[in-house]
């Protein structure tokens, strides 16, 4: 009796599972879009959410969901009986708390007094290139500010940025604008800082920042690291803040 070769069936990869949005997404995604090209600026009134319906013919009702998720990301803000506005770092001293988290220990806010010292032109290296979706030997800005709190120097912020982003970026330039760091890039550079990821560790203070801070070689210190990004999730800034922690603390709220 002749044996059979038992041969096993073609082996196919899994079907794809379609991807699918609900309608409100999309809207939204729509709507992100025109943020990103700047068809309506920081500070302006989108159109009504009924002018919206008409415009991608949907419900009223799935133009206001995907409102409501663009507010929740900070991206627009509501205002009581006169409509919806493109958010902005120029608006109000309470917007700029949002990525300011030193907080005075008896819990006020307190708006510091920002000091530019200085900004440099380098080149990025490999780690500012992973941090900053750039080439190692990009061109890059270094921008050193510090932050005094009651006339106290608290922060020592170490700024880095795209140079291609923030052409005609000097120090007369900023010292010459009345706002928030944050504020200044969004105004004269069309770049809005939307979400930053911030790790925070312990460190010991060096000559240099003891000097800045008014504290004492090797003083424990707070770093904070932040990578800030814009629109479709583009890293466009790393900062580093050493902080004292002589009157202040670092605040974060969880939700």
């Amino acid at each position: 009796m002749s044996e059979v070769a038992l041969v096993s069936p073609p082996q196919y990869p899994p079907p794809e599972t379609p991807s699918f949005q609900p309608l409100y997404q999309q809207i939204k995604g729509l709507l992100t879009q025109r943020l990103e090209t700047g068809e309506w600026r920081p500070g302006q009134a989108i159109p009504s959410e009924q002018d919206l319906a008409a415009q991608f013919s949907v419900s009223q009702g799935t133009v206001r969901k995907a409102i409501d998720e663009l507010a929740g990301e900070n991206l627009v803000v509501r205002r009581q009986g006169k409509g919806t506005f493109v958010a902005t770092h120029t608006e109000t001293k309470s917007s700029m708390f949002r990525f300011l988290r030193m907080r005075r220990n008896d819990g006020q806010d307190e708006y510091p007094a920002s000091e530019l010292i200085d900004v440099k032109r380098s080149r990025a290296n490999a780690d500012i290139g992973r941090s900053l979706d750039m080439k190692a030997g990009d061109a890059i800005l270094i921008l050193r500010r510090l932050l005094r709190y009651g006339g106290e120097p608290t922060v020592l912020d170490e700024i880095t940025l795209p140079a291609a982003l923030f052409k005609g970026l000097t120090k007369e330039r900023f010292d010459a604008y009345e706002g928030s760091m944050y504020g200044f890039f969004e105004t004269e550079f069309g770049v809005r800082m939307l979400r930053a990821e911030e790790q925070i560790k312990a460190v010991t203070a060096d000559p240099v920042t003891a000097e800045a801070l008014r504290v004492g070689m090797g003083s424990p210190l707070l770093c904070v690291e932040r990578i800030t990004y814009t629109y479709a999730d583009k890293p466009v800034e790393f900062r580093r803040g050493l902080c004292t922690t002589r009157s202040h603390h670092y605040a974060n709220t969880l939700s």
